[in-house]
């Protein structure tokens, strides 16, 4: 597989916190949706791409195995989004809410 996150895919992302690494994905999902709404599908879709090859390697990440079942549905619902039918009636605003919160968190770790 060719990642686009080449040196996270060798390991580093294992070292970031749970919320550190949701945050980092939630910066690409914010990218996409701003490349979305200015009509740019291409850099919408590298940035969709991005998010979710961090959200794979957040899933592989075995500190994160207590959280596959949420994992993988943030993964489902990216995709319904930004690929498929929007089943699920996600908005701009709902993936920033829910990615804001992971933002804060790592903040106040740090």
């Amino acid at each position: 597989m060719i990642y686009q996150h080449k040196e996270l895919a060798l390991g580093k992302w294992n070292n970031l916190s749970f919320f550190a690494q949701m945050a980092n994905i939630g910066s690409e999902v914010e990218r996409a949706i701003k490349w979305k709404n200015k009509g740019n599908a291409e850099y919408s879709r590298m940035a969709f791409e991005r998010a979710l090859e961090l959200l794979d390697l957040t899933l592989a990440d075995r500190k994160n195995m207590g959280r596959l079942r949420e994992l993988a549905r943030v993964r489902e619902c990216l995709a319904d989004y930004f690929v498929f039918n929007n089943e699920y009636k996600s908005t701009d605003k709902s993936w920033h809410s829910y990615f804001f919160a992971f933002n804060f968190a790592a903040r106040m770790a740090n």
